[in-house]
């Protein structure tokens, strides 16, 4: 299959491609993708909802100790580091006060790396990236677009090389979505993927 075949498939799959964690604030989204490393989106809404309910400023949460936030992060996986990483980054973006559209700025925040930043620039700013977690890459690996040892940035060029710039971002969403709902690590539902002559897996498990 060719990029444009690809995105067709990708399109009759996921008929509304976003981004899930919720946020109603630039700081928000940010705290948001730092917390879902290692952990679902559902997971880190449920969480978020209340928390940016409470404490609705970054002056607010900045009054949080890190103990405090530990325990309004517990139920997410390793609440310990991340509950210093909330806190370096809440610290950061109370001294401006906004999240700048700047890959060096972002990447230099406690738990933000590429993959990260490459959430918040797509989201915040429209800006053409893809950013590749584990659906991403479980996916690419699958259709045969990128190898089995390839990193993650190793991927992400690929991915970039073979699908047109303007389609970056939605591109991104849709391989993170049809990674979560349909091409599963364990039990993918392959029986009536479009996807079977391409796939790997598939190929594999015959």
């Amino acid at each position: 299959m060719n990029s444009k075949e690809i995105i067709e498939v990708l399109d009759s799959y996921i008929k509304d491609p976003k981004c899930e964690l919720e946020f109603n604030k630039d700081y928000e989204l940010v705290l948001a993708v730092m917390l879902s490393a290692q952990t679902t989106d559902k997971r880190v809404n449920a969480v978020t909802k209340e928390l940016f309910k409470e404490y609705d400023t970054l002056g607010k949460l900045n009054k949080l100790n890190i103990e405090e936030i530990e325990q309004k992060i517990k139920s997410i996986g390793m609440y310990k580091q991340k509950a210093r990483h909330f806190k370096k980054i809440v610290e950061a973006l109370s001294k401006i006060g906004y999240v700048p559209n700047d890959r060096e700025y972002l990447e230099k925040l406690s738990g933000i790396g590429r993959k990260s930043a490459n959430v918040v620039l797509a989201v915040l700013y429209n800006e053409p990236c893809i950013a590749v977690d584990t659906h991403v890459t479980r996916v690419s690996k699958r259709l045969g677009l990128a190898d089995e040892n390839d990193d993650v940035l190793k991927i992400e060029k690929k991915l970039m090389n073979f699908f047109p710039k303007e389609n970056w971002i939605k591109i991104h969403y849709e391989l993170v979505l049809f990674g979560r709902y349909f091409c599963l690590a364990k039990k993918p539902l392959c029986k009536d993927c479009k996807f079977k002559e391409i796939c790997t897996y598939k190929k594999s498990s015959n």
